[in-house]
């Protein structure tokens, strides 16, 4: 399977990249930039989430129903006309829960490292987030994924497979803030503050997608 940055880099990804852009106004480049430095971020939080049998639940649940990945299937429509505001609630809802209090330092991170002020990099990342979602959902559709296990199988695919590159140094080094190496763990610290992982980020995210 294809790690999530090099989905980027295929016909797809730059579709969703340009679309993104001239959404927002961004430069294609720039914008391609700020999702293959932020989507392992948001995927490495789902996987956690999906290391709980609650979690796992939950995330199943939603890949099976809003977003299943059918979004995909008509992007020129997604993007036509202008992304709607029930996509953009969506999208920060997603957000607001993947990276809690933090979602600001996180966006800050990107701009400095993009160049993009920070309201295009919460713009990118708002339409961005259900697309991710969908395409998660539309995997586990293909490979009948209906477990714990299997949602494991299929995280690690996507993490594995990515290309190596300064932008995920970059995003990992924001992440693995005690230097430990283990960047997913460290999502939920940044999310729930340090000392304070009981019911770790697999709860909060199985708690929105039950929604």
């Amino acid at each position: 399977m294809s790690g999530i940055l090099d989905l980027l880099n295929s016909d797809f990804g730059k579709q969703i990249a340009s679309g993104i852009s001239n959404q927002t106004g961004a430069d294609q480049s720039k914008t391609n930039d700020v999702l293959s430095m932020a989507l392992p971020v948001l995927t490495g939080a789902m996987q956690r989430n999906a290391s709980t049998p609650e979690g796992a639940a939950g995330l199943l649940g939603a890949l099976s129903g809003k977003h299943d990945g059918s979004v995909l299937d008509n992007l020129d429509g997604f993007f036509g006309g202008g992304v709607d505001d029930e996509v953009l609630t969506d999208g920060s809802g997603i957000l607001g829960h993947v990276l809690g209090a933090k979602q600001n330092n996180v966006q800050n991170a990107l701009s400095k490292k993009s160049g993009l002020d920070s309201g295009t990099i919460s713009q990118i990342l708002t339409i961005a987030a259900p697309l991710l979602l969908g395409y998660l959902g539309k995997q586990t559709k293909q490979n009948k994924i209906n477990s714990q296990n299997d949602l494991g199988n299929l995280f690690n695919g996507l993490q594995s497979g990515n290309s190596p590159g300064q932008e995920q140094s970059f995003i990992e080094s924001i992440l693995d803030a005690d230097g430990d190496g283990n960047v997913i763990d460290d999502v939920a610290d940044m999310v729930l503050g340090a000392g304070k992982k009981k019911g770790g980020l697999g709860g909060l995210l199985g708690g929105f997608f039950k929604k």
